[in-house]
């Protein structure tokens, strides 16, 4: 199992590669955990979070089996996706963090490219 210092390292690694390329774009980032996951835009040229959604939140809790699947993950990346076309965001780019682009976080975002996010 990785250590702690090697998955911030991983984070910091991939954070670092999707704020040189992102220009003036907001980013999505993705943190999972065992139970939930959750899903923010956050524009860092301001530093503030522009739009967001978790598996925790009343709405989806009552509607989801579980807050650990990729029905779950899909469910918050249309959610998302619709927050952040009400605050007038139409593309980001998606900060996958430590984690593999598979399973859980594969499927909030290609749910969040469904909802009309262009990355």
């Amino acid at each position: 199992m990785a250590s702690r210092e090697s998955i911030q390292r991983r984070a910091a690694r991939v954070r670092r590669q999707v704020k040189a390329v992102a220009g003036d774009r907001p980013r999505l980032s993705v943190y999972r955990s065992s139970k939930n996951i959750y899903a923010q835009i956050i524009d860092d040229e301001r530093g503030h979070t522009v739009a967001s959604a978790s598996t925790l939140e009343k709405d989806l809790k009552s509607k989801l089996k579980t807050g650990a699947d990729s029905d779950a993950a899909a469910a918050v990346g249309k959610l998302v996706a619709e927050r952040a076309s009400k605050a007038g965001v139409k593309v980001v780019v998606f900060d996958r963090g430590p984690y593999i682009y598979h399973g859980r976080v594969k499927a909030l975002a290609e749910a969040a490219r469904e909802g009309g996010l262009s990355f």
